[in-house]
């Protein structure tokens, strides 16, 4: 009896996976939503509130940013598409470890930053030195880059602000202000933290591109300039005259070369240093002298 009741019971469990389905995680509009990761839940509720990271270098198969990595959290779900904003970002441990020597100083940061649309972000930098300094320099540095940071964060939006941290805009700003208070080696943002979203939607500046039929358009007057100029090159070429080889008389031009190997058989030969006359040469010839006034 006890046997037929687990075979009961074993027949009513369901298998959970089944149950589940695949949602696809997007990235925001400022990373062009593209698909970051794959997720499985029973409800789509349930995605709500997750969190997931990405390198740059899968997100723009950029192998030079493969140090950055992003963080995106799901807040809304369509279908089986799950919609993310940016939380934050953070460079990986060995390209810090990478940055960091001996007998140098390293400068951190922390400050809280709001953009132009009201969101706020903990912004963590970093700088190097080639030497030692004082904390008193130290401390003069630390100002210089809270106030580049809250101005940049002042004139541009939250998608913006991030865009020129990941480029290293950010950080070549507070470099060159930093400079001239001391000679630093290099300026980093390490990290990023979202505290709250934007209050107020600013559409972001984007490049105004050309109508496909203006770009035609120059390219067609390129080409035409093009045509005009090479039939303007091959008239020319057609009425300028080559001018004519002047044919040397054959008889000159064996006397100059007959001249020439003279010339350099003349100045072998006087090149060529005496021999020194060795000392069994020198007894030979007394010998043969002696042996024919006898004679």
């Amino acid at each position: 009896m006890a046997k037929a009741r687990s075979r009961t019971a074993a027949r009513k469990i369901k298998d959970r996976w089944k149950a589940k389905k695949w949602f696809n995680v997007l990235a925001p509009a400022s990373f062009e939503n593209v698909t970051i990761a794959q997720t499985l839940a029973n409800d789509p509720d349930l995605i709500i509130g997750r969190v997931t990271g990405i390198s740059m270098q899968d997100l723009t198969n950029d192998f030079r940013r493969s140090h950055i990595l992003l963080y995106f959290k799901i807040h809304e779900v369509e279908d089986s598409n799950a919609h993310t904003h940016f939380v934050g970002h953070s460079l990986t441990s060995d390209y810090l470890r990478r940055m960091i020597r001996r007998r140098r100083s390293k400068i951190e940061g922390v400050y809280d930053v709001t953009t132009r649309d009201g969101a706020k972000l903990r912004v963590k930098p970093f700088a190097t030195t080639d030497k030692r300094i004082q904390n008193s320099q130290k401390r003069v540095i630390r100002e210089s880059m809270k106030s580049t940071m809250t101005k940049q964060a002042k004139s541009n939006t939250l998608s913006e602000f991030i865009r020129d941290i990941i480029d290293g805009k950010m950080g070549r700003d507070i470099y060159k202000n930093c400079k001239k208070l001391y000679p630093v080696k290099r300026v980093e943002i390490y990290k990023t933290e979202l505290i709250s979203g934007p209050t107020i939607e600013i559409k972001d500046e984007k490049p105004k591109k050309e109508p496909e039929e203006k770009k035609e358009k120059k390219t067609d007057e390129k080409k035409e300039e093009k045509t005009t100029e090479e039939k303007i090159k091959e008239e020319k070429k057609v009425e300028e005259p080559k001018p004519e080889k002047k044919e040397e008389p054959e008889e000159k031009n064996k006397s100059e070369k007959k001249e020439t190997k003279t010339k350099k058989t003349k100045e072998k030969k006087k090149e060529k240093p005496k021999k020194k006359k060795t000392t069994k040469e020198k007894v030979t010839k007394k010998k043969t002298k002696a042996t024919k006034k006898k004679a």
